[in-house]
């Protein structure tokens, strides 16, 4: 699963106040915590321009600081007793990305691990639909504590499935911006793209995928919280 996906398995439940149904202005961003991912994503990242530049274009106190970012990161979120899947998948990205470049020598080289994944996280979600086990689905079920029974909704399992291919062109849109920077070396670039399309897009994401998610299911629905085991897949 990618680090984006775990940080959403990771994330805080919230309580169904009502204890039945599904509350009128409960969204995907409720569930899945998006703004607080995605800022603490972006943390290591402005961090390796700012150690980049103050280093006088250098690669070790770009990285450096990139990575002190990443730790820092990762405690808050042990501090706050959060899953600590999407912790351990995002540090590993940013000493990754810190690895790559020191050996390599090019500044850029430390945004081209996400480059790959998200080439890597739009063919995974892109698999997911198609063999009917969307990754939104195993996400949220893993969050509302469902586990897989949502699958048992064939109306559930249509809908989660058009509601993940608004993340399949989530990560597109990044490649589209992500990969000519990359190629052009343009380091400072790159991390104001990879920075700003981390909340935004993904806040966007999490926005139109709920619209489309509760489109797609019927009227008659008791919504996402209560599958209808009644309708096998």
């Amino acid at each position: 699963m990618t680090p984006a996906a775990a940080d959403a398995v990771g994330s805080d439940q919230p309580a169904d106040a009502a204890g039945s149904g599904q509350p009128a202005d409960e969204s995907l961003t409720d569930l899945l915590g998006g703004w607080r991912s995605a800022v603490e994503t972006a943390a290591p990242l402005a961090g390796f321009a700012i150690g980049w530049l103050a280093g006088g274009h250098s690669i070790p106190w770009g990285a450096g600081i990139a990575v002190l970012a990443g730790a820092i990161v990762a405690g808050w979120r042990l501090v706050e007793r959060r899953r600590p899947i999407g912790t351990v998948l995002s540090l590993l990205v940013v000493c990754a990305g810190a690895l790559v470049a020191l050996r390599t020598g090019r500044a850029e080289d430390f945004f081209g691990v996400r480059v790959l994944t998200n080439a890597v996280s739009a063919l995974a979600w892109a698999a997911s639909i198609l063999v009917r086990w969307p990754f939104l689905g195993l996400i949220v079920g893993t969050v509302l504590g469902q586990k897989t029974r949502w699958r048992s909704d064939r109306a559930l399992l249509r809908a989660y499935q058009r509601a993940s291919w608004v993340w399949v062109l989530q990560y597109v849109i990044r490649l589209a911006v992500f990969i000519p920077l990359y190629a052009a070396g343009a380091v400072l670039w790159l991390a104001a793209a990879q920075t700003i399309l981390t909340w935004p897009l993904v806040a966007a994401c999490l926005a139109v995928s709920w619209w489309v998610l509760r489109r797609a299911l019927p009227a008659d629905h008791p919504g996402i919280r209560h599958p209808r085991p009644d309708e096998p897949a």
